[in-house]
């Protein structure tokens, strides 16, 4: 199992995830155009997707999943929760479910674990194939045991870092904006992102992606400089996703396809 970025930030996000015989996209916070072009960039083809996956409403993750769905004949897995609040209306193909679902696509089986976050019925993403174990854990204000224990044990982890809460604080958001984004129910900050990895059962990580990084309350520095702390739980290789290109391939089992640096200037 292998797993790449389209991009990932507030101005949205896109990951895909490949077995030999299955390819799933998750989210789409891109216009439909704009994400031809970064699956082109990852020698994708939008006609090989076999699902798309949401975790939720907000226009960073759901923006571009209609149109790319309808466009290429898609089925659309989503909550509940998410497809009742009205923004992914028009697509290809419903397949509800409920958060703390199981279920598979081709040869991946998926959990949906539910995170909290200020949205109608959020949740992310473990997924198992081949033996390997990958979760995205991204948009989640707060750290509850259920989240530890569902992320325990995976062989990769891309986690959010999304805001140093000195820069957030002292920066030009609003009270309110601040508010949210720290909040419970909003997203996840370095030092957060720390204390969720001292948590976790880590003995088998290989791979470690930092996500979801403000583009103007956090930056590269501030998030390895959390992950330099976090070295002393775990043994695994450490990448950042980027908002302009995301990453490239890496394999769950810890080999990348080519090295964050060579994706960051591709």
């Amino acid at each position: 199992m292998r797993f790449a970025s389209l991009g990932s930030g507030s101005q949205g996000n896109a990951t895909l995830v490949k077995t030999k015989d299955t390819l799933i996209l998750v989210d789409c916070g891109f216009p439909r155009r704009e994400t031809e072009r970064r699956l082109q960039h990852l020698n994708v083809a939008p006609e090989d997707i076999d699902a798309i996956i949401v975790t939720h409403e907000h226009g960073d993750h759901s923006g571009g999943v209609a149109s790319v769905s309808r466009h290429y004949k898609i089925p659309v897995y989503l909550t509940h929760g998410t497809a009742g609040s009205g923004r992914l209306s028009g697509v290809f193909q419903q397949v509800l479910l409920n958060a703390g679902d199981d279920f598979t696509i081709g040869s991946v089986h998926v959990r949906a674990i539910p995170v909290p976050h200020d949205a109608r019925e959020p949740v992310q993403f473990r997924f198992e194939a081949s033996g390997g174990t990958l979760g995205l854990l991204t948009d989640l204000g707060s750290i509850t045991p259920h989240l530890v224990d569902a992320f325990s044990g995976c062989d990769a982890l891309l986690l959010e870092f999304n805001h140093d809460l000195g820069l957030l604080m002292q920066g030009s958001y609003p009270a309110s904006l601040k508010r949210r984004v720290a909040g419970d129910f909003g997203h996840l900050n370095n030092n957060q992102a720390l204390e969720l990895l001292q948590k976790l059962d880590n003995h088998r990580l290989k791979v470690l992606v930092a996500g979801h990084l403000s583009l103007k309350n956090n930056s590269k520095e501030h998030a390895l400089a959390a992950l330099a702390i976090a070295a002393d739980y775990h043994q695994a290789a450490v990448h950042i996703a980027c908002q302009d290109s995301g990453f490239g391939w890496l394999s769950v089992a810890g080999e990348a396809d080519f090295s964050l640096a060579e994706a960051a200037s591709a």
